[in-house]
């Protein structure tokens, strides 16, 4: 039977946790120390803290929200944003996450990715992708929160990174993050046949109908989602419900 993780996805920027449109118009939503408790108490597998402004910045400033929230919170945390190197990375963890998310350093320097698999661990690394469709059946992967294209053609640098010791992908369509007009399949189909590691489908979660959709395809076993929780415009109880429904368990009964 197939496992289902369901993750929340908690974009910061500063002390507060926002939220946008294709990743952009970025609207304050509130405190994310009270929203990533809220997640954990309603049963999330796990959670996402990204720093939409680190790499603005050239580094992290998650670690004292992450150190909150470790306190109180035991379940699996990813970090993304800034982290550029072996430092970042150990910084991150020692505050409490359990995994690092990496895009744009990853982006200028593909070594980075064997750097921090090699030091914490391939189930610690964690490629973050940005995709946009840029022709049919093509999806270019943009850094810097969606504003910097890279050339670099999403599924081809999929297996790249994979290779390079990423083991997990969080994969973010650009076109439907923030929409709630479901996830891009065709680009999750794609990446997910391509990926021998899990990935995490990110980017349009608007309805019950939209989380049966994306776990019917045959090798996406992990979504996450934020503004239809940070508004409750649907509970984790709901989606967990959904999966089940469909034949498949999650961590929560």
């Amino acid at each position: 039977m197939k496992s289902v993780r369901i993750i929340p996805r908690l974009d910061i920027k500063g002390p507060n946790l926002i939220k946008g449109i294709h990743l952009e118009g970025l609207r304050v939503v509130g405190d994310p120390h009270s929203f990533a408790l809220r997640y954990y108490e309603e049963g999330a597998d796990e959670l996402v803290f990204m720093d939409i402004v680190a790499s603005l910045y050239g580094r992290n400033n998650l670690s004292r929200i992450i150190e909150q929230a470790a306190d109180r919170v035991f379940i699996p945390i990813t970090v993304g944003g800034g982290i550029r190197s072996v430092e970042d990375a150990r910084h991150i963890l020692r505050s409490g996450a359990d995994k690092v998310a990496i895009n744009t350093a990853a982006v200028q320097r593909p070594e980075l990715i064997g750097e921090i698999s090699r030091e914490f661990g391939s189930q610690a690394t964690v490629l973050s992708i940005e995709a946009k469709l840029v022709g049919p059946g093509r999806w270019e992967a943009y850094t810097d929160n969606g504003r910097e294209r890279t050339g670099l053609d999403v599924v081809e640098w999929t297996k790249r990174a994979i290779e390079l010791g990423a083991g997990e992908v969080l994969l973010t369509s650009i076109d439907q993050e923030g929409t709630r007009k479901g996830y891009d399949l065709d680009l999750i189909d794609q990446v997910t046949q391509a990926a021998p590691v899990p990935v995490i489908a990110s980017g349009g979660l608007g309805a019950l109908a939209h989380v049966s959709s994306v776990l019917a395809l045959p090798r996406c076993s992990a979504v996450s989602m934020a503004d239809v929780l940070h508004y409750k415009r649907l509970s984790l109880s709901d989606i967990r419900k959904t999966v089940r429904d469909a034949g498949m368990t999650t961590r929560i009964a």
